[in-house]
């Protein structure tokens, strides 16, 4: 059993894979919603639109988590901020 493991260790590095570590997977980078779908128009008196940005609590989400670029999680954090100026989104969940 443990002859196997070694086998595949080996089988790994030796594919050129030399930064291979079992704790990580290689994740696949994420394209921003806003960039691909051109007709998508972010509203900040939208706030079911918004409610995918926030989680639970009612923190906004951070671009790894959405996916995002920059330019458009600047355009999400001011309309969530906005939407939350005019009530209509909380600032936090009980």
């Amino acid at each position: 059993m443990a002859d196997k493991k070694q086998n595949n260790r080996r089988n790994r590095v030796n594919n050129g894979d030399e930064d291979y570590n079992p704790k990580f997977r290689k994740m696949r980078k994420k394209v921003c919603a806003l960039c691909s779908d051109k007709d998508f128009v972010l509203d900040y008196k939208n706030p079911e639109q918004l409610r995918k940005f926030i989680n639970e609590k009612g923190k906004i989400l951070p671009r790894r988590a959405t996916g995002a670029c920059a330019k458009h999680q600047r355009d999400i954090t001011v309309a969530i901020k906005r939407c939350r100026h005019i009530a209509m989104l909380p600032y936090a969940e009980n």
